[in-house]
């Protein structure tokens, strides 16, 4: 009481002071981490702002209007166990929101789509021989009980599979969706990523079945409660601004920035903080520290070493009901996506004030032709395949459509990864790292983001 009393009765000169001691932080990157980073931060007193080189925040969970609706431009949804994810909800007053949902599951195979969801679809999956699809069954359960994952960090996903699920089955099930998901990389991937995966689904499950979590309103409304909580602590979000490079100067970091709308490239502003946390890919954040004369050409390299896959994905609203499934496996590598999503099936068609909502989603590296080509020529590409899954599906229902482009979208976690994941706190005084790579054995994820981005806030609040 005496405190707030004493704040209350403040001179001007005394504010003054005190605003000017407040430790100033700069976070690069307003995706999820940097958002919740900054969170914490200003709740403890910190002056903080953010840079961020889109027009928008969110990063991967960024939002946009969709048929009139607010949609992620990557299809997103929470587990039971995401854990942090649910706890930041309940602070920022929206858990009501969140609503879990049954998932369903299906895999499309030799242009015949089959649920799989259960032990007993699974039996009646006729593409593996009956022998394989109990000896696949067998793999699943073993896979829920590890608890030890370390031995899995010494074998890719790829020949454990074929040692223990069989050839047959890796060929028919597991290879479709490693290709898919890691393109050229899909044989590099480490078995403690893949079985990171089954496990935070296995953490999911009720007696039902898997579970998910969507908000009423679409993650837009996690994303603008923390944009919202950041201004009111005086946070400051700068969009639009791109980091030309961050140095180290005695007990300050300066960081130079410039407008992406600016016409001249040499129209660079700087700013000194007392920290700095970077959320870019590692190798974007080798690249902003190279002129700092302490650093180690070896760190830089080791910054460079984690490779990374591009996500391409349409979104689409239809006055058609398409399928019966949300999630469904493209097990066919004539295909041209991964994954078709039917998120009005998961979360129901009222959350989309009647509409259906789907997502088709596809991973390849960096030179790939989708991320040159023409988002039109791609899409209907894509709903021309959309018709082989799907003989009924007519693409003059659809009210409204849109394609988004990711670069860095899933990194490759393959042999001896653990050794190229750079620590939070860097070489550099005062600046600290955070980025979705890191995040190990555990795959990239909502949950995984905001409880790293707690973390580092909580570095920094315990150093200053």
């Amino acid at each position: 009481m005496s405190i707030l009393l004493k704040n209350n009765f403040m001179t001007q000169s005394e504010r003054k002071v005190n605003e000017i001691k407040k430790p100033k932080v700069a976070i690069i990157g307003a995706g999820y981490t940097g958002l919740t980073i900054a969170y914490y931060l200003v709740q403890h007193g910190c002056d903080v702002t953010i840079f961020e080189k889109e027009d928008f925040v969110g990063g991967l969970a960024s939002s946009f209007e969709l048929d009139g609706l607010s949609m992620e431009k990557i299809w997103h949804f929470l587990y039971l166990s995401d854990d942090k994810a649910l706890e930041l909800a309940e602070r920022l007053g929206i858990k009501d929101k969140l609503v879990f949902h049954d998932s369903t599951v299906s895999t499309y195979y030799d242009g015949k789509l089959y649920p799989f969801m259960s032990p007993v679809d699974l039996l009646k999956f006729k593409p593996l021989s009956f022998l394989n699809r109990i000896r696949t069954g067998l793999v699943a359960v073993y896979l829920k009980k590890i608890k030890n994952w370390e031995p899995l960090t010494k074998i890719t996903a790829y020949e454990w599979l074929k040692k223990y699920a069989g050839k047959q089955a890796t060929e028919v099930i597991w290879k479709p969706l490693l290709k898919g998901k890691f393109a050229k990389y899909y044989d590099k991937v480490l078995m403690s990523w893949l079985w990171g995966r089954i496990k935070v689904r296995i953490d999911s499950q009720e007696d039902s079945g898997e579970k998910l979590g969507y908000f009423q309103g679409g993650f837009g409304l996690l994303t603008d409660r923390l944009v919202e909580e950041i201004e009111k602590g005086g946070g400051k979000i700068k969009t639009g601004f791109k980091i030309d490079k961050i140095l180290t100067e005695k007990n300050k970091v300066a960081v130079s920035y410039l407008s992406t709308n600016s016409v001249d490239e040499h129209s660079v502003s700087e700013k000194k903080f007392d920290k700095v946390v970077v959320t870019t890919p590692s190798s974007v954040f080798a690249d902003l520290i190279k002129d700092n004369d302490s650093v180690n050409p070896l760190y830089l390299k080791k910054l460079k070493s984690i490779q990374y896959v591009g996500a391409v994905v349409m979104v689409f609203s239809s006055s058609q009901k398409i399928s019966p499934y949300y999630w469904h496996n493209i097990n066919d590598e004539d295909m041209p996506f991964l994954v078709f999503l039917a998120n009005s099936e998961l979360a129901g068609k009222e959350t989309y004030d009647g509409k259906n909502i789907y997502y088709i989603g596809f991973y390849a590296e960096h030179e790939h032709k989708y991320f040159k080509e023409d988002p039109e020529k791609i899409m209907s590409e894509w709903l021309s395949a959309l018709k082989k899954i799907f003989s009924d599906f007519d693409e003059k229902q659809i009210t409204d459509k849109r394609l988004f482009k990711f670069k860095n979208a899933q990194h490759i976690v393959d042999m001896n990864y653990r050794a190229k994941i750079p620590a939070h706190k860097t070489p550099l005084q005062n600046i600290y790292l955070s980025n979705f790579s890191q995040i190990y054995p555990e795959d990239r994820g909502l949950n995984f983001a905001i409880r790293d981005g707690e973390k580092i806030a909580n570095m920094i609040i315990k150093e200053i």
